[in-house]
């Protein structure tokens, strides 16, 4: 049998080397990749880490989604934040506008009842994983699209560094916002309330339809999807796995327009603010359908 034919003679000669000083890699501990899956933080930051920044070989409009969304932001953020501090014109006679719900007027509070009720929602809809991604395109061009140049080449940290690190409460402000959702129905209720009789008006479903994509937004965040089946392996392993399974599927298809839903709700929410404070104002009359 010639030399090494049984592994032998390698393995002496690979202990020879080990034992004058040289370094060895064990064959059972392959090196960590230094880009894709497993690279350490920051490691692996795509195409745009060797572009200039803004340069790109992309030959679509990739710029336009990140600019709508900015100024969608800007000007809807602009507007609930207007009508969170005016606290006047924010209920009817049967309307209460989402903004202000569930009303708290206590007697040592000077300021507008909206700052009261609001941080809850606000701090949920700033921290959700989608309106991250918007944002950060948006205002922070970090990054501005995929295979796109970003302003900073090197020192990327993710969301590991103050104050970004703070977004990680999202999954527990998830436990506030639903409690909000309840007075909100609640307050659907009353808006189809008219002299102590049942009724339907444009601001009626105004409402209705303002809290039933705000429900929509919120139970399609991949924390409640998360809370339905993420630490579930095996579904016909687990107790009651059939029904489980069925949510799950559920919650991953609002999951899945997640999006959609986050952009129709502010949409809506501000809308019913609006309108509510128009009807309040005599501006316009709310017309009865029933």
């Amino acid at each position: 049998m010639s030399p090494g034919a049984d592994g032998s003679q390698g393995t002496r000669r690979l202990a020879s080397g080990a034992a004058g000083g040289a370094a060895v890699a064990n064959p059972a501990t392959p090196a960590r990749p230094t880009r894709g899956l497993g690279a350490p933080p920051g490691g692996d930051r795509g195409r745009g880490l060797s572009e200039g920044f803004g340069r790109t070989e992309r030959t679509d409009a990739w710029w336009l989604q990140p600019v709508v969304q900015g100024l969608a932001l800007l000007v809807l953020g602009a507007y609930a934040t207007w009508a969170a501090f005016q606290g006047n014109h924010y209920a009817t006679a049967n309307y209460l506008s989402p903004f202000y719900s569930p009303l708290l007027k206590p007697k040592w509070w000077p300021l507008s009842p909206a700052l009261l009720v609001l941080g809850a929602p606000l701090g949920f809809r700033g921290t959700c994983y989608y309106y991250r991604k918007a944002y950060y395109r948006a205002f922070f061009a970090d990054p501005m699209a995929c295979a796109v140049g970003e302003p900073r080449g090197s020192g990327y940290s993710g969301e590991a560094s103050f104050p970004f690190v703070l977004q990680n409460i999202h999954r527990y402000l998830i436990y506030l916002a639903i409690p909000i959702l309840f007075f909100l129905w609640m307050d659907i209720v009353k808006g189809f309330i008219f002299d102590g009789h049942f009724g339907i008006g444009v601001g009626s479903l105004v409402l209705l339809a303002s809290n039933s994509l705000l429900t929509m937004y919120t139970f399609s965040c991949h924390s409640i999807r998360h809370l339905v089946g993420g630490r579930v392996d095996c579904f016909s392993c687990a107790v009651a796995g059939g029904p489980r399974h069925k949510v799950w599927e559920t919650s991953s298809w609002l999951n899945s327009h997640h999006m959609a839903w986050a952009w129709w709700s502010l949409f809506a929410v501000c809308g019913a603010d609006l309108y509510v404070r128009l009807l309040s104002q005599g501006v316009i009359t709310d017309w009865r359908l029933m």
